[in-house]
């Protein structure tokens, strides 16, 4: 008798695509279709917004926590403006090629959008357009759309305990800092990847 299928690939196979708009080449999922969705699939979900944190150097950070027949994740992102720079308490300058650029205060309306965005993020993690972040273009589901568009003939089939593998943890590691959406769009351009090996990724982006 086969088991029923997790939380993640349940949610992971959902084509979120018409939902989502772009802005300065970021991707942003709506948060209100997100959690609907989320709540048809799995009707116990819930989500806790945790205190969010301020450094003087750093700016603010916002925590969500999302739980999911009983499995609990949390997620964290900074307030940014349009050109993801950390907006703070106070208006500061930043010196740039093209001369000073400045960054507002951030208001009560920064710090909300962030922790919706935060909780996209946060439902991603359980695989809700986990995809995005990765760089696709479309979810697990439909595997054989994303190879008659990107022959698997121009990509290395990446085995884990290879030495690709090895050379890929290396650089996750050592790139995590720059986000799950940047490495995944790196791995993409050179390898074609499961879904275990791109969860296993994930968690190391984040960790």
């Amino acid at each position: 008798m086969k088991s029923e299928k997790s939380v993640f690939d349940r949610l992971s196979a959902i084509n979120v695509n018409e939902h989502v708009e772009k802005k300065d080449n970021l991707t942003y999922l709506s948060w209100a279709w997100a959690w609907s969705v989320t709540k048809k699939e799995c009707p116990d979900a819930s989500y806790t917004i945790l205190p969010t944190d301020y450094d003087d150097d750093l700016g603010f950070m916002c925590h969500t926590s999302v739980t999911i027949e009983g499995q609990t994740l949390e997620m964290w992102l900074p307030v940014m403006d349009g050109k993801n720079k950390s907006m703070k308490k106070k208006a500061y300058s930043y010196a740039t090629r093209y001369g000073d650029k400045q960054v507002d205060a951030a208001t009560t309306f920064d710090i909300n959008k962030t922790l919706m965005r935060c909780l996209v993020k946060n439902l991603a993690m359980f695989g809700l357009g986990i995809y995005i972040y990765a760089g696709e273009d479309l979810p697990e589901s439909e595997p054989r759309v994303v190879e008659e568009i990107k022959p698997p003939t121009k990509l290395v089939v990446l085995a884990k305990d290879s030495d690709e593998w090895k050379q890929v943890l290396k650089y996750v590691v050592d790139n995590k800092s720059k986000g799950l959406e940047f490495i995944g769009k790196q791995l993409n351009a050179q390898y074609k990847m499961s879904v275990e090996l791109k969860k296993e990724i994930a968690g190391l982006c984040n960790q």
